[in-house]
């Protein structure tokens, strides 16, 4: 029998250990939804009792059982949104000084302070 060694890209082993983590944090909170304390879970686990607290509180806002926060796919999409503006902010002020230097080579403005 020949066994084949298989060579991961970064990328494909990030998304693996995410998809690990994902379905480990799913499972925990099974756990505590079936009575189990997040306590007694971080003793066991390794995550803290506040991580796991949080990760229950999450799961009820992405499950519409919460209304104290934003679901995971907003957050998410907050997150792109802000990124995006923070990039159009940039560019903005890129083509506003590029026209002001435009404007001073080619004489259609003076330079500040003389006249």
């Amino acid at each position: 029998m020949v066994t084949k060694s298989v060579t991961l890209a970064p990328s494909d082993i990030r998304r693996s250990l995410a998809a690990i983590r994902s379905v480990r944090r799913e499972r925990i909170i099974d756990l505590v939804r079936a009575g189990r304390s997040p306590g007694s879970l971080a003793r066991e686990f390794e995550p803290s009792a506040q991580w796991i607290r949080n990760w229950v509180r999450q799961g009820d806002r992405d499950a519409s059982r919460r209304a104290d926060g934003l679901r995971t796919a907003e957050r998410t999409e907050l997150a792109r949104l802000r990124r995006k503006n923070a990039t159009l902010r940039e560019e903005r002020d890129i083509l506003r000084r590029a026209a002001a230097w435009f404007a001073r080579e080619t004489n259609s403005i003076p330079i500040s302070g003389t006249r």
